[in-house]
C-alpha cells in the first residue's frame, strides 16, 4: 500500500520524511522516484527548516521549483510510541502549499473518541490530509489495508499502481470482519467502552512504569509503550526470563532501533484487565535485580547495583 501510494511521486517532486518513519515508508519513498529529504523526528521546527531550504534551493542542477512537495509522517510511531504533531504539520503544509501523507497503521481504531485515529484525537479535519493510509491487521483483527484521498488521487492509483493491478482481491469473510469491527468500534456502546478502557489501561501502565523507575518513550495517550533496555544482551535475557514466567514479550533491537536503543515494546489492549497489567509489573520487579531494568535517573531503588554489590561482597 505504501509503495503504491507513493508511486504518485515522480522526478521533480520532493518527498520529506520523518527520520523514524517505518521501513515500509522508507522503501516506498525510495521506489517512487522523488527526491528524498529527512527531518528530525517529530520536530516541526526542523521540518519547516527543511521545507524552506528546499524551496529556496529548488531542484538539483536545474534549480527549478519543485513540482510537488509531499510530507510523509506516521500518526503513531510503532517503535517510539510518539504521536505526530498533526495540527502543527497541517499548518506548515498549508503555509507552504505542500501535500500531506499520514500513516495511521497504529492509531486507527485505537485513538480518538470513536477510534478514527490521530486526526480525531487532535480534532483535525481529514480534508486537510491529502492521503490517509492504514491497516486492517491491528485494531480490526483482519488483514489488508486502505488508502484514502480525493477521487483524482485514488483514480491515479487504480490506473498506475503495480500493487493494485496484480494484487488478489480481499476475500468476503475478511471484508465482513472489517465492517463488523468498524461498526462495533464507532457505533456501539461496547466499542466506546473499549476505547475508554484502552485509554485507562494506557494511562495506568505508563504511570506505573515511570513511577517505578523504568525508562519509557512516547506520549501519555499512546498505547504503544517502548521500555528501553539498551543492549542486545539485555533484551535476550529479558525475553527468556519473561517466557519462563509465562509472559510473551516483544523485543526490538538494531537495525530496527539504534545500536544502543534496544527495547521491549508493550502494546496495550482494551482486553487487558488491571490484574493482567499488575502481573506484568510484578514480573518486571522480579527481573530488575537480575537484568537491571530500572535505568531511569528518577528510580527510587537501585536493585541492579545492590545485586552486584551483594555478589562482590559475598565473594
Amino acid at each position: 500500500a505504501v509503495v503504491s501510494t507513493q508511486s504518485t511521486g515522480d522526478q521533480g517532486c520532493l518527498l520529506i520524511s520523518d527520520e523514524l518513519n517505518h521501513s515500509s515508508l522508507i522503501l516506498g519513498a525510495r521506489l517512487c522516484g522523488a527526491k528524498i529529504a529527512v527531518f528530525k523526528h517529530n520536530d516541526v521546527a526542523d521540518l519547516e527548516r527543511v521545507i524552506r531550504k528546499n524551496i529556496v534551493m529548488g531542484q538539483e542542477r536545474t534549480r527549478r521549483p519543485w513540482r510537488k512537495i509531499l510530507i510523509v509522517v506516521e500518526g503513531l510511531y510503532s517503535m517510539e510510541g510518539t504521536m505526530c504533531d498533526l495540527p502543527a504539520i497541517v499548518a506548515l503544509k498549508k503555509k507552504y502549499k505542500a501535500y500531506l501523507y499520514v500513516d495511521e497503521a497504529h492509531s486507527i481504531g485505537a485513538m480518538g473518541e470513536t477510534g478514527r485515529g490521530v486526526s480525531e484525537h487532535f480534532n483535525v479535519d481529514t480534508r486537510d490530509i491529502d492521503i490517509l493510509m492504514g491497516t486492517f491487521s491491528k485494531s480490526f483483527g483482519a488483514s489488508g489495508g486502505y488508502i484514502s484521498g480525493d477521487k483524482k488521487t485514488i483514480d491515479h492509483l487504480r490506473r498506475e499502481s503495480h500493487a493494485h493491478s496484480y494484487a488478489a482481491p480481499m476475500s468476503p469473510p475478511v471484508a465482513r470482519q472489517i465492517i463488523a469491527s468498524m461498526t462495533s468500534i464507532m457505533h456501539t456502546d461496547d466499542g466506546k467502552r473499549r476505547l475508554r478502557q484502552l485509554a485507562a489501561n494506557t494511562r495506568y501502565f505508563r504511570t506505573e512504569l515511570r513511577k517505578r523507575g523504568y525508562i519509557i518513550y512516547g506520549d501519555s495517550h499512546s498505547p504503544v509503550i517502548p521500555m528501553i533496555l539498551f543492549t542486545l544482551a539485555n533484551i535476550c535475557a529479558f525475553a527468556k526470563e519473561c517466557l519462563n514466567r509465562g509472559l510473551a514479550s516483544v523485543i526490538v533491537a538494531f537495525p530496527a532501533t539504534t545500536m544502543l536503543g534496544a527495547r521491549a515494546r508493550f502494546c496495550i489492549s482494551a482486553s487487558h484487565t488491571r490484574e493482567h497489567l499488575d502481573r506484568v509489573l510484578d514480573i518486571l520487579e522480579e527481573l530488575d535485580p537480575i537484568i537491571g531494568l530500572k535505568l531511569s535517573k528518577n528510580r527510587k531503588t537501585s536493585a541492579f547495583l545492590d545485586f552486584w554489590k551483594h555478589l562482590i561482597y559475598k565473594q
